[in-house]
């Protein structure tokens, strides 16, 4: 009985002694227990202006991610064909309007060509960049050369080309070039052996070549973005000018067919002039002495034949 006695007094204080320690290891949960408890209204409040406070930094952020603008690498070019009394005054004008913008001639280019009647009138080709905010008010310029605008403006071409992922990723690719050949330089610098330090030399000449490529690539991206490329096309009033018989300006199929007909007619007239003026002596040339050559053995093989026979006639005897 005291050995029962004594077992169960020893099961009650161990007992007691984990439920102490229980409540000395967790007091702030029963704390805060009773925090909650006596005020979950404040609590609640609590939470809701927590919340309120991360939708309004959200919103807040959203709203600066919005105002930075994207900066777009857009590659503006024209092409425009005009009509103008004198092509060459033109043209200059485009170079004067093109350097005093401070943009630059490409190309350009002043000839001669040719109606379908034959007529022959100037003409120039330009080509110039210009900085691509003031695109727009050069081709104003260059239209206000024309006389109607209606008529003596031929084509007009506006595109533009969006590269700035292109650009982007470039600008991504040299970065994380010119870090390798950072790490790259430190390696070679504590290197020791030749071996190591060759074919770590080897790979930052590589790596270095690449990083050129790029940069080219993104200054490409740069200027052509920075200037706008516009390609003139000019030509004489004559170029365009109707055909006309006499008071008439035929329209449509008839001027078509009659245009055809003159043509036609041209082309004969042409091949006739040819004929006369180049064929016939060249074919003289070259044909008048090769008869002359065959006319000479001919006669002298006959005056043979002639001179046998008389000879044969004087050698026969009389009867």
């Amino acid at each position: 009985m005291k050995k029962q006695a004594l077992i169960l007094l020893a099961l009650f204080a161990v007992l007691l002694s984990s439920c102490a320690s229980a409540k000395m290891a967790s007091p702030e949960i029963g704390f805060t227990e009773g925090i909650m408890a006596e005020a979950p209204s404040a609590a609640y409040d609590s939470g809701m202006e927590q919340e309120m406070a991360v939708e309004e930094s959200h919103s807040n952020f959203t709203s600066n991610v919005d105002q930075v603008a994207v900066q777009r690498i857009v590659i503006k070019n024209a092409n425009l064909s005009i009509v103008v009394n004198n092509p060459a005054e033109a043209m200059d004008y485009i170079v004067t309007m093109a350097e005093d913008l401070g943009g630059f001639v490409v190309n350009s280019y002043l000839y001669k060509s040719y109606t379908e009647n034959g007529l022959e009138v100037p003409a120039a080709d330009i080509t110039i960049r210009v900085p691509a905010e003031s695109l727009t008010s050069s081709l104003d310029k260059i239209k206000s050369l024309v006389e109607d605008g209606d008529k003596d403006i031929l084509n007009e071409t506006v595109t533009g080309e969006d590269v700035t992922r292109e650009y982007t990723d470039l600008k991504s690719r040299l970065r994380n070039l010119e870090n390798a050949a950072d790490q790259l330089e430190k390696i070679m610098d504590e290197a020791y052996k030749t071996d190591e330090v060759l074919n770590v030399y080897n790979r930052l000449v590589q790596v270095q070549e690449e990083i050129e490529v790029l940069k080219g690539q993104i200054t490409y991206y740069d200027e052509a973005s920075r200037l706008s490329a516009i390609t003139v096309k000019i030509q004489a009033q004559e170029a365009i000018r109707p055909l006309t018989i006499g008071k008439w300006q035929p329209q449509g199929i008839a001027r078509d067919a009659l245009q055809a007909l003159i043509n036609a007619l041209k082309s004969i007239t042409s091949a006739l002039i040819w004929i006369v003026i180049f064929i016939i002596p060249v074919l003289a040339i070259i044909f008048v002495p090769i008869w002359l050559v065959i006319r000479f053995f001919i006669r002298r093989r006959k005056k043979r034949k002639a001179q046998k026979a008389d000879q044969e006639e004087s050698t026969e005897p009389e009867e």
